[in-house]
């Protein structure tokens, strides 16, 4: 279903309506540039009767509240009572302070509505300002996506290929924690299941496949012959299984299996399902690849997956690593997506790169506390143009905050090993999102 937010312009006709007017048509020309399809009223809503003529019928996503001038705490329980989704408070500036009357008042509501949402146990989002202010226009806009996310969540289906190996147990994931915390649909499946499949393939079977790769990566003709053909028939037994299961997001055991059942590792796999909009980790760190989906859908780019491996205080960067499944997209423009060996193991194709430079990013993380509940790391920088780090794909990350300051807090604070980054800023689209989970947030 398409996703759905209402615009909510609460408030009584004793204050100045000619100021009200305008901050009305304002916001509403705001949030028609957001979402086109807002759900917005003819006119304020300055009676209850009002208010209930406008919301009878609707089933919205997103509630943006407005306090176009005071009202009491009655409308914002008569909406509370009624819909039960995330929640945007918007107050407006007064518009004029002259020494005169009052012209809205909006401030006092916030408060008497603010009241009311704590009492009826309801975490919200909050913003003070005029539509035309930068400020205002971010935080909305960020909110909106935020919603969007919470929303695709809940019609995700994620895949858990095998099981994670022996030590990495902090990425499985258990079917109603999914469901129940995040809304999403957990499909399980053995690697075996898709090992067998792309054995059945014969070459004639998986030549688009290999054709399609070979646009993507650079060198795989210094790669043996069997192996590329191994992992064109994994790409197809991969790409089938998504799209007959609907799958948004998967996470995927790969050594030691795809090394000593398949002869083949996964890795290349799973960076072209990343750059074909399916968010794919591996080490079947499925939370990783939650991480990665959340981070995609607000990009509209495919995001890096991998381990802190390396920090320079000089230069206040951590290197991103993996051993060669980032997506082919984030290769740097002078060498491309190149194919390799495995660094452990010595078998191809595996991709070999560093990572191009990109203004801004965000460092983002679903994890656990020791007491079994979620929470979110959450940091920002950039990345910069740095050659390939170590056999595999690396991405090297300035960080806006010291990155002796984030290494030490982070592990100290003992989150687990794998993060996604982000190819852009959705720093307060992450904070929006945990208040709509109710999911803690750590700042780094």
């Amino acid at each position: 279903m398409a996703f759905e937010m209402m615009y909510v312009p609460i408030g009584v006709p004793t204050f100045h309506l000619e100021s009200a007017q305008k901050e009305f048509e304002k916001s509403v020309a705001l949030l028609q540039k957001i979402d086109a399809d807002v759900i917005v009223p003819e006119e304020m809503l300055l009676s209850i009767d009002k208010l209930n003529t406008f919301t009878e019928g609707k089933h919205p996503d997103l509630l943006i509240v407005q306090n176009i001038t005071f009202a009491n705490g009655a409308y914002i329980a008569e909406v509370l009572r009624q819909f039960d989704c995330p929640v945007l408070l918007w107050t407006l500036r007064e518009p004029v302070i002259d020494g005169t009357r009052l012209r809205l008042n909006s401030l006092t509501g916030a408060y008497s509505a603010s009241n009311v949402l704590h009492e009826f146990g309801r975490a919200f989002e909050y913003i003070f300002g005029s539509p035309e202010e930068a400020s205002v226009q971010k935080k909305v806009a960020a909110t909106v996506a935020a919603a969007k996310v919470k929303k695709a969540l809940r019609a995700l289906n994620i895949a858990q290929v095998g099981h994670t190996p022996q030590g990495f147990g902090f990425g499985r994931a258990l079917d109603m924690e999914m469901m129940t915390t995040f809304g999403a649909n957990l499909v399980s499946v053995e690697a075996r299941e898709l090992i067998d499949k792309a054995k059945s393939f014969t070459d004639e079977d998986v030549a688009a496949y290999l054709a399609d790769a070979q646009n993507r990566i650079n060198g795989l003709d210094r790669i043996k012959p069997e192996n590329v053909a191994d992992f064109a028939r994994l790409y197809r037994a991969y790409d089938e299984f998504v799209k007959e299961h609907h799958i948004g997001a998967l996470s995927s055991r790969c050594w030691p299996d795809f090394f000593t059942a398949f002869g083949t590792p996964v890795c290349s796999v799973l960076g072209i399902l990343n750059d074909l909009g399916v968010a794919a980790a591996c080490e079947a760190d499925t939370y990783g690849a939650l991480t990665m989906f959340i981070s995609m859908f607000l990009t509209g780019k495919p995001a890096f997956f991998g381990d802190p491996v390396s920090m320079n205080e000089a230069e206040s960067t951590l290197t991103f690593w993996h051993c060669g499944m980032a997506p082919c997209s984030l290769a740097r423009e002078d060498t491309g997506a190149c194919a390799g060996l495995h660094c452990n193991r010595k078998i191809g194709p595996t991709l070999e790169f560093g990572c191009k430079a990109a203004p801004e990013v965000t460092i983002v993380r679903v994890g656990k506390k020791a007491d079994g509940s979620f929470r979110f790391f959450l940091s920002k920088g950039e990345t910069l143009d740095k050659p390939q780090q170590f056999y595999g794909t690396s991405l090297v990350v300035k960080t806006e905050t010291p990155a002796e300051q984030v290494l030490n807090a982070s592990v100290k604070d003992g989150w687990e090993p794998h993060f996604a980054v982000a190819m852009g800023d959705i720093f307060d689209e992450i904070k929006a999102l945990c208040t709509m989970l109710g999911i803690e947030v750590n700042v780094y």
